[in-house]
């Protein structure tokens, strides 16, 4: 069976289940349902026409949840482009995809490696970061061993960071490490920057936007007081505002994860 015949019978089959239930009767195909929250491909976002391109510069411009689809990753790379965003960060399925997007274009393509869990085992991070290098990926995001570091396995956390730090440094990739800060009290926070340092990763980040809380004026500051300066320091989770954004890099965040980059550049203009 080709693969535009399988196409062909899943619509088929999609279309007598959904009658059956009463949803759509056959031939109403061309019907949009309303789009929720992940329907990014459907709904119109007016263009920014002034905005401050200082403020795109530091943005991971972000779309991680599961639900998205081709066009709203399209629309994603679309702004990231319209705006020169620092980043588009994307699951690892679409690093491809967003790579063809933004061909031509300075803006990198971002991806995530034992992403929302931290709790993979290495060889399967190392795995995932050296398929999406090869994809094109220029900047990984990897949760770590949060379990371990609570743990007090400090040598497991910094192994685990060490071993996707070099699969990143010899394809000229960064790694980006998520503490998922909420999961963890101020002592484990800078053990895991100090650890983080220690085993050369680039960045340091707050969270992943899945967990119960997301970046902190207070979490920012303790993570750049313990990296210093020769280290970036991600707030992520949560930002949603220009307020939200000065807060943060007030508090010396050098990157900032958002779903809402364009609303924030809007602001930005005023």
């Amino acid at each position: 069976m080709t693969s535009t015949e399988l196409d062909q019978l899943v619509a088929r089959v999609g279309d007598q289940i959904l009658a059956r239930l009463g949803v759509i009767t056959s031939g109403d195909r061309g019907a949009v349902l309303p789009a929720g929250d992940g329907g990014r491909g459907t709904v119109e976002t007016p263009a920014v026409t002034r905005f401050d391109p200082a403020v795109a510069r530091l943005i991971d411009h972000t779309l991680l949840r599961p639900e998205a689809t081709r066009d709203d990753i399209a629309g994603l790379c679309s702004e990231a482009r319209q705006y020169q965003f620092a980043s588009v960060c994307v699951n690892p399925y679409w690093v491809s995809f967003a790579v063809a997007e933004l061909a031509g274009s300075p803006v990198k393509v971002c991806t995530v490696a034992g992403f929302p869990l931290g709790a993979a085992m290495t060889e399967v991070k190392v795995a995932e970061a050296e398929a999406a290098l090869r994809a094109g990926a220029r900047e990984i995001d990897m949760v770590i061993n949060v379990g371990a570091l609570r743990s007090g396995d400090y040598d497991r956390v910094k192994q685990d960071i060490r071993a996707v730090v070099e699969v990143c440094h010899r394809s000229g990739a960064i790694l980006k490490t998520i503490l998922e800060t909420c999961c963890l009290d101020d002592h484990q926070k800078a053990v895991a920057c100090a650890i983080a340092k220690m085993a050369g990763a680039d960045f340091v980040k707050t969270s992943t936007g899945f967990a119960a809380g997301g970046a902190t004026e207070q979490d920012v500051a303790l993570m750049r007081k313990v990296v210093g300066p020769e280290m970036g320091v991600k707030a992520a989770g949560g930002i949603r505002t220009l307020e939200d954004f000065r807060r943060m890099v007030a508090a010396g965040a050098n990157r900032i994860g958002s779903s809402a980059s364009v609303a924030i550049l809007r602001a930005s203009a005023g």
